[in-house]
């Protein structure tokens, strides 16, 4: 191939690539626009979970002046991004399957559908399960005289990266999935690992999590079982190779023996035909 002809052809990936990127931002630009009229509801919902735990009388504050707009503007964005990033992958899948051979294809469908789907279900665990328990043990311990009133953007803060953590977390059997099928590591040495695992799951638990056992176990927890998970999938899909009947197999003993003594008569008959 030419150097213009490359030069075109690696400038039509770049076009292809700013029209599909352009498709995905249009996508969460008019979702945004769809959710802006309940932007307010969305943060009210999002937490819903600390003012459910607050006692009586305790609210959410704004310590910025641009905070009562700038935050729920925010979880909207979050929100319309989540919404539409079935149709983003599905745009970042379109652009690389050209280059990827059927069994790649075959491969990253269900990989990419099952990612998306254990992302949202890492959020809606943290959500359902986790926040009730982690607010509840913050309010339970604040002294006596103490008012707990959470700023609306520390308290986002503090949500999405709630959200990140068990999002990835659950993200761990596409991940051990994966390692295993391209063969970085084989499911035996995911196994002989089990233990390292574990205590590594419990220190993410309390760099991510409030610093109580229930909070830092309920991300743990879930981490070594989804690990546990993978290691069962991807026993499944790494099967064995089928032995080939033409490779090579060694000798037994006896016809190494059998070998030898052909040998052996081979050059006897050669000095006597001499």
């Amino acid at each position: 191939m030419s150097n213009s002809a490359s030069q075109e052809t690696f400038i039509s990936h770049l076009i292809e690539l700013r029209d599909r990127l352009l498709r995905s931002v249009i996508a969460v630009i008019v979702i945004f626009l769809g959710l802006f009229h309940w932007a307010n509801d969305l943060y009210t919902l999002l937490a819903e979970p600390l003012l459910h735990a607050l006692p009586k009388g305790g609210q959410l504050i704004a310590t910025e002046v641009t905070a009562p707009f700038l935050v729920p503007i925010k979880v909207t964005l979050m929100a319309a991004f989540l919404i539409a990033l079935p149709y983003i992958l599905y745009q970042i899948w379109a652009f690389i399957a050209p280059g990827l051979y059927s069994h790649e294809k075959r491969l990253g469908v269900p990989l990419v559908v099952a990612s998306v789907v254990l992302f949202f279900c890492g959020m809606a665990f943290a959500y359902f399960m986790v926040f009730p328990v982690v607010f509840g043990f913050i309010t339970g311990v604040a002294p006596v005289g103490v008012a707990v009133m959470t700023d609306i953007t520390k308290y986002l803060d503090f949500v999405m990266t709630m959200f990140m953590a068990f999002g990835i977390t659950f993200e761990v059997p596409v991940i051990v999935v994966l390692l295993v099928k391209i063969g970085v590591v084989s499911v035996s040495k995911l196994r002989e690992i089990r233990p390292y695992v574990i205590v590594g799951a419990f220190v993410i638990g309390a760099i991510f999590t409030p610093p109580d056992v229930i909070s830092q176990s309920m991300l743990a927890v879930p981490l070594w079982l989804l690990y546990e998970l993978g290691i069962i999938v991807a026993s499944f899909v790494s099967k064995p190779k089928p032995v080939n009947s033409e490779t090579y197999q060694p000798l037994s003993e006896e016809e190494m023996d059998r070998e030898l003594d052909n040998l052996g008569s081979d050059s006897d008959a050669k000095r006597i035909d001499k």
